[in-house]
């Protein structure tokens, strides 16, 4: 039954996009190296698109931290949360400690996966020269990863990688920006002002933005945000 419910479901949908079919007549004519069954047919009728599409939150933040991971230049880099595509391709140019609430199974050399808590991390005070936390903090407290409810669950985050951060070290800090909000339980929106007023006691290197609407813009003006809905932040702060 349930073989079949599936086989219903790809006839479905090649029905509503006509084209697939026409291409599998086509494919099937000059094919003589592969099976090929309506059975097994994998419909992907979104793809076939002028541009490859993209989420520029996650090209385009952590593009931007690999570069600055590179420009650091330090021996290790400890990742607290971030994207794993992050941590596993800089793995590749230099050692990384990766952290989680839920650790990730990951084997690679030059990277090490194992669990932290933000809101009180196991590093000891001014420990690490290299660290970033990116589309992270965000979520803290609200539950979405089976973590407490906290309203200030942020707030401890952002103490706690302050704490661990050594003297001189760099801080690769992303969280969406805009107009302030929750939008419970996926996450927070901060404003430009409330993150300086965060990190008040660090130096701000540099801030890059993301806009609504996919822009990358380094350096950027800190009034873009304020006319942002779910913008992308990235702050380089210094110890």
């Amino acid at each position: 039954m349930k073989k079949l419910t599936k086989a219903v479901k790809k006839i479905i949908k090649i029905s509503l996009s006509p084209f697939i079919f026409f291409d599998y007549l086509k494919f099937k004519k000059k094919n003589d190296r592969f099976s090929i069954k309506i059975s097994d047919f994998y419909p992907c009728i979104k793809d076939k698109t002028i541009k490859t599409g993209f989420d520029a939150h996650y090209i385009y933040h952590t593009a931007w931290a690999a570069r600055k991971v590179k420009e650091i230049n330090n021996t290790k880099h400890t990742d607290i949360s971030s994207s794993l595509h992050f941590c596993s391709i800089v793995s590749a140019f230099i050692s990384v400690e990766f952290y989680d609430y839920r650790p990730a199974e990951l084997n690679l050399s030059n990277l090490k996966s194992e669990h932290a808590d933000l809101t009180k991390l196991q590093f000891q005070d001014n420990s690490i020269k290299s660290l970033s936390c990116m589309h992270t903090v965000e979520h803290v407290g609200l539950g979405r990863y089976g973590d407490p409810i906290d309203p200030d669950g942020d707030l401890k985050a952002i103490s706690e990688l302050k704490r661990v951060l050594a003297k001189d070290g760099s801080l690769l800090f992303v969280v969406p920006v805009g107009k302030p909000k929750i939008e419970f339980n996926a996450h927070r929106i901060y404003s430009y002002e409330q993150i300086e007023e965060y990190f008040k006691d660090l130096t701000l290197k540099e801030f890059t933005l993301i806009t609504d609407d996919g822009k990358f813009i380094e350096n950027a003006d800190k009034n873009l945000v304020k006319e942002q809905k779910y913008g992308c932040g990235c702050f380089w702060f210094i110890k």
